[in-house]
Formats: C-alpha cells, sequence, structure tokens
C-alpha cells in the first residue's frame, strides 16, 4: 500500500548511472533509506535538487516492513527554503547538519516531536539574515534533548581547559532568540563545536569524526 509522510534529506548516494540511495528522516517512520530512480530526461536535475541535503519533501512510498531498501514512488517539495540553499555561509551549516544528523539520527524511530523540531529550526534559519553564527552550537545541543542524552554540564566541562570551563554554561542556557547575544572568539567557538561532537561521539553508536566539521569552523571563524 502506498502511503504518504514528509521526509528530510540527510545523506545520498549514488548508485549506478540512473539510481541514488537516499536516506531520509520521515515524520511517520524516522530514518529510512530509499531506492530512488533517477529519470534520464528533463525531471533528473529536479531530482537532484529535491534530494539535496536537508531538503524537505513530501514523499510517497510504497513501504515494506522487513527491507532494507525501501521504494520511494514520487516525491515533490514540502517547504520551499528562501536562502539556504543559496547562501554560502548557510549551505555550509546545511552539509554540517546533513552529515551530523545521518549519523545521529539513522538508527531512531517514529518521533514526530523531534521531526517538527528539525522542521522548524531549519526554518527559522532560512529566514534569518544575520546573528546566526552560534545556530550550529545551539541546535545540537537542543537536539541531544529528544535524543535522551542532554549533557551534564559538569562533565561537559571537563573536556576543557580549565580556563575555558565557564563557556560551558553559557552555550548550554543559549536558544534560538537569544544566541546572537552570545559572543564567542573563532577559537573558541571551534572548541565548544569540538566538544559537542565528541559528547555524541561517546553517546551515539559508531558516531564518527564528521569531514564537514573543519569547513564549518572556518566558515563560522
Amino acid at each position: 500500500m502506498i502511503e504518504k509522510t514528509r521526509g528530510i534529506v540527510l545523506h545520498t548516494l549514488r548508485y549506478g548511472d540512473a539510481k541514488v540511495i537516499a536516506t531520509l528522516f520521515t515524520e511517520s517512520r524516522g530514518a529510512v533509506s530509499f531506492m530512488v530512480r533517477i529519470p534520464r530526461n528533463r525531471r533528473s536535475a529536479l531530482q537532484s535538487v529535491l534530494l539535496s541535503p536537508l531538503s524537505m519533501l513530501e514523499v510517497d512510498i510504497d513501504y515494506q516492513e522487513n527491507a532494507q531498501l525501501q521504494r520511494m514512488v514520487d516525491l515533490r517539495i514540502d517547504e520551499p527554503y528562501q536562502s539556504l540553499p543559496y547562501h554560502p555561509m548557510k549551505q555550509t551549516i546545511a552539509l554540517f547538519l546533513g552529515e551530523f544528523l545521518y549519523y545521529s539520527l539513522r538508527e531512531e524511530g517514529s518521533n514526530p516531536q523531534l521531526y517538527a523540531y528539525l522542521v522548524n529550526s531549519l526554518l527559522w534559519l532560512d529566514a534569518r539574515e544575520e546573528g546566526y553564527a552560534n545556530f550550529p552550537l545551539t541546535f545540537l545541543i537542543r537536539l541531544s534533548r529528544f535524543l535522551g542524552i542532554w549533557p551534564d554540564t559538569e562533565e561537559a566541562q571537563k573536556a576543557l581547559p580549565e580556563e575555558e570551563r565557564p563557556l560551558v554554561p553559557l552555550m548550554m542556557r543559549m536558544d534560538f532568540a537569544t544566541m546572537h547575544l552570545f559572543r564567542f572568539s573563532r577559537d573558541q567557538r571551534a572548541r565548544l563545536l569540538q566538544v559537542v561532537n565528541d559528547y555524541y561521539r561517546t553517546h551515539v553508536p559508531h558516531f564518527p569524526e564528521l569531514r564537514s566539521m573543519a569547513i564549518l569552523r572556518e566558515v563560522l571563524s
């Protein structure tokens, strides 16, 4: 039976000349990997754009309970971005978050509250014109609550030299409305990003060192 759901693209991998394996975090099923055929016609370029990192889609799927790869029957845009795919700094953040979410959510089941958090956060970033350098830190700290791994402040401080430990409670207090008020130097923000990444690597099985981390640190400097 064909079912409709919404999903956020986390990762894609070319499979031959006309197929893509796409992993989405869906509203109804959690993380699901699909085999998607890319037609050799005018729609090919459109589907490639739709499957870019963090695209928010409506999808029709032929879901089979025990299948490792599901079949995507159709896909279309759900929430269109206005700036995220086109602004260099936001694009770098999106690539980082796509990689981060792929590894942190790939075993996650249905979680509508988490899905709503992802959608609302990404649309907030898309609409923001300035003052979002702390978005990755704020987003990842808040994400940990949905995954049941909200960090203990004292434990997190142990990962930093003593003179940098006061940065941790500041980071923990940030939310999207106030994060522009928190001023971190390039080195401080880089250290905090590394602390958060290491925290996830400790608490999420098979979470690797992310390739996009170094690029993000440069862009947010």
